[in-house]
């Protein structure tokens, strides 16, 4: 069975009929005389006590969706708590006539996923809220899988997390607990960037760091954001269940999960979990509605990279909550006199070859400073590509960008890296994570000029190779996941 309805109260039959457009709803009414009248007009009404959760269930063993219409808003609490013990994983839709006050809202969102005032004007979009669009339905498919978890739900980010992976991650831990799911947001890595460690502090945002090799067996259930695989950027174990996925970037191979929201049509993951936010008729609190809007602002490079008309809403809906003086305190932290250094090497250190800068900055403590670097050699006239890489005793860090329309930079530093690595992202932004082990194992030479030599010279290489798939060579290039 698909929907419920319990009661028929408020703008009842005008509701009722329009559902009856979308499927025929079953309505459950203590009233004989009312279930007659409606069993008259074709309606599959049962006279059953809307408020005995015994009796709700022994109507269906199934139920997607369940309708509160109560007489009166005083009823509204009752109703809901019955269709919430009666089939706890169901989406309820409680719809209040115009006059319930806040409190009556308050008490009957305890147990409702989403509660409308309902007059005939907005008929429809109750309709739409409970069943009649792929946002509703996908909304309730989350509430089920949040609610599914019995225990502790793990949200993890991609390793070294940006904005767009921190603020989504926080977004769908804030949703998990309003489904009754205790959350943790984890990530693996470091926050280095001065913009994201602004944002995680400014808004007091709690995230749990692990350990290099940490896994989730402590939690009962695991959910990714921003990426779709554990093991791929991810310092999770490659095995490792996972029960939900929200992403924007598309999959490079199949994706295996309870709950899967996988749509690279939006320029940011914080978009995606801005809609569940409108779907399930969540306001969001300002430290949230900020941080999304800062994630979603950086992903799509302030709107001018694969953005598209969702990103706009999402940010229309998310401007009215967010502060934005602390979005201007987020965007100009101060800068370390590292990372100063850092950009100073790069610039001292760089090689143009047509177009082309590649800068080897040595022994680096600061990764995300090779990012920085990476920016502001963009700014050299005449380069549309930059190379900008430094390493520590384990890993060696690459960042790359491009103003070249014509390459993908995520797709050459895939080709590059991704054999002894890992890579991704942008076609204008990406990043490589490589172990060391696996340029200077058996070198006795200094390590510096082996990985200049490996590193640019497969960069090189890679350039040649992605440039030639571009001409329909190789054929097509497989998307991935975002990188820094």
């Amino acid at each position: 069975m698909d929907r419920l309805v319990l009661g028929a109260g408020a703008v009842g039959s005008s509701l009722l009929g329009r559902l009856r457009e979308r499927g025929d709803p079953t309505v459950l009414l203590e009233n004989d005389q009312q279930v007659e009248s409606l069993r008259e007009e074709g309606v599959d009404a049962r006279s059953v006590d809307p408020t005995e959760p015994t009796a709700v269930r022994t109507v269906a063993g199934r139920v997607d969706t369940v309708v509160v219409l109560p007489a009166t808003p005083a009823d509204g609490r009752a109703l809901a708590e019955t269709a919430r013990e009666a089939y706890p994983e169901a989406f309820v839709l409680a719809c209040l006539a115009a006059g319930a006050t806040a409190t009556d809202h308050r008490v009957v969102a305890t147990y409702a996923d989403r509660v409308v005032d309902t007059t005939e004007e907005t008929a429809s979009q109750a309709v739409e809220i409970a069943g009649g669009s792929v946002a509703g339905t996908r909304a309730r498919r989350l509430q089920r899988a949040l609610r599914g978890v019995d225990g502790t739900l793990g949200v993890f980010t991609h390793d070294d997390p940006d904005p767009d992976a921190i603020a989504s991650a926080v977004c769908l831990r804030r949703l998990a607990e309003r489904a009754g799911t205790d959350a943790e947001v984890c990530y693996y890595g470091d926050i280095d960037h001065q913009e994201n460690r602004a944002l995680v502090n400014l808004l007091d945002y709690d995230l749990r760091n692990l350990d290099a090799g940490a896994t989730a067996e402590t939690f009962d259930g695991v959910a990714l954001v921003d990426h779709s695989r554990p093991g791929i950027n991810s310092g999770l174990p490659p095995e490792t269940p996972v029960d939900i996925v929200v992403d924007h970037h598309p999959p490079r191979a199949p994706v295996d999960a309870s709950f899967l929201d996988l749509r690279s049509g939006a320029g940011a993951t914080s978009t995606l979990l801005t809609g569940y936010l409108r779907d399930l008729d969540v306001e969001p609190a300002t430290d949230l509605a900020t941080g999304l809007l800062y994630g979603l602002r950086t992903d799509t490079k302030e709107f001018s990279r694969e953005v598209s008309r969702v990103d706009l809403e999402a940010a229309a809906m998310l401007v009215e909550h967010a502060d934005r003086e602390m979005l201007e305190k987020i965007e100009s932290p101060s800068v370390s006199g590292e990372t100063f250094d850092t950009v100073a090497t790069a610039v001292r250190n760089r090689r143009v070859e047509g177009d082309v800068v590649t800068t080897c900055v040595g022994e680096v403590t600061d990764r995300d400073a090779l990012a920085q670097a990476a920016d502001r050699l963009l700014e050299l006239e005449d380069v549309l590509t930059t190379l900008v890489f430094g390493y520590t005793d384990e890993t060696v860090f690459v960042s790359a960008r491009s103003r070249d329309g014509s390459l993908d930079i995520g797709a050459v530093l895939r080709e590059s890296f991704e054999q002894i690595g890992s890579a991704g992202g942008h076609a204008d932004m990406a990043g490589a994570q490589i172990p060391l082990g696996m340029l200077v194992a058996g070198e006795e030479s200094d390590p510096g000029e082996v990985i200049d030599d490996v590193v640019v010279g497969a960069f090189r290489e890679a350039l040649r190779v992605t440039g030639d798939r571009a001409a329909g060579s190789y054929g097509p290039e497989p998307a991935g996941d975002d990188g820094r």
